[in-house]
Order: C-alpha cells, then structure tokens, then sequence
C-alpha cells in the first residue's frame, strides 16, 4: 500500500508536509517517512489525516497494480 500523502495535502489543503506535521501535531521527520513510503502511517493516523485533509481514506491511498492475473 502506498500513501499519497504530500499530494493529498497538496491537493485538498494546499499544505506542504511540513504545515500538515505541524497541523497534525506529530514530528516532521514522521510525516517525511510516510510520503517517501520507508514507513506506514497507523489506521488512526490514516484516519486523522483524513479529517485533516478533508478527504476519503481511498484519497490518501494509491491503487498497486495487480502482479498476475489468476487463471482458471
């Protein structure tokens, strides 16, 4: 799963990570991991970002596509 977390807030906010850190009241550098995919945010994390943002989980999250189809 991938977030898409700097253009969200972009989008929807027209923040920068560094203002939705400080929105969010949660360390830069935590923010920064999240957007550059080398950690997860939490379900609750994922879920005040969204009432930050004013957006939909869905928003927040990038389709990966599919490896193989399965076939029968």
């Amino acid at each position: 799963m991938k977030v898409k977390i700097k253009e969200a807030a972009k989008k929807f906010k027209c923040y920068s990570l560094y203002r939705l850190a400080i929105v969010l009241n949660i360390p830069q550098q935590t923010v920064y991991s999240w957007a550059n995919g080398r950690t997860q945010p939490s379900y609750e994390s994922l879920d005040k970002l969204c009432d930050v943002l004013d957006c939909s989980i869905s928003d927040l999250l990038e389709e990966e596509p599919v490896q193989g189809k399965l076939k029968l």
